[in-house]
């Protein structure tokens, strides 16, 4: 056994540890913050990641489906890679959406075609923050990481219901402490760098375009 494989196998082996819970001083601090109200929340989320570049459509929770047809048509997305296993794949694939193409296999098996054919991905999240207008992605082996970083298109489903005030609010509320993913991914708009000359691109690397459908009770804006 190689010195890396003896590395990995302690890694898949160990427990996962929990993260400590926050001392008494933070947890007063951010009681002592302001909060948006539950019925803003949603509103704000928008308002902050559409700042960041990204498209957001506010759709009724039944319809999403309907909306994103209509995003592949515009965009002229061919391919749309999408998990099968998940709620959400699974009306895809009872919809008709055209070009759907399931993430079903190790990547090793097909890394060229997900890297250079894929035009878009949907994925879901486990919610989003509202003062910075981030979105988060819990990846995991149905819905793996890559999906959100690799295609030129990232379509992400958010619930308004999952929208917290702060990033304290999801660790706490969600219980991040219980156990993480190998990667909890934060997503604030398309991708970016500032690596040149300190400005600020869009699209350098990963994504160049996120779409947000903000599912709600309500009729579609």
């Amino acid at each position: 056994m190689s010195a890396r494989d003896k590395i990995l196998g302690k890694l898949r082996a160990a427990q996962a540890r929990p993260l400590p819970n926050p001392d008494d001083a933070v947890v007063a601090h951010y009681a002592s913050l302001p909060r948006t109200a539950q019925d803003q929340l949603a509103q704000e989320f928008a308002e902050k990641i559409t700042a960041w570049h990204a498209e957001v459509h506010t759709v009724p929770r039944g319809q999403w489906v309907d909306k994103l047809k209509d995003i592949v048509a515009e965009k002229g997305i061919r391919t749309l890679l999408y998990p099968p296993a998940k709620a959400h794949g699974k009306a895809l694939e009872a919809s008709g959406v055209a070009g759907l193409k399931p993430y079903d296999r190790p990547i090793d098996e097909w890394k060229q075609e997900l890297f250079e054919g894929v035009d878009a991905a949907i994925t879901g999240t486990r919610g989003a923050i509202a003062e910075t207008g981030t979105l988060i992605v819990w990846p995991d082996a149905d819905e793996p990481r890559l999906m959100s970083l690799v295609p030129p298109i990232h379509i992400a489903l958010v619930d308004a219901d999952t929208i917290v005030p702060t990033l304290y609010d999801a660790i706490t509320a969600q219980g991040w402490s219980q156990g993480l993913p190998t990667n909890a991914l934060l997503i604030t708009g398309p991708s970016k760098t500032a690596d040149i000359q300190q400005t600020l691109a869009y699209g350098a690397h990963g994504p160049k375009e996120l779409i947000v459908l903000l599912l709600t009770g309500e009729a579609s804006q």
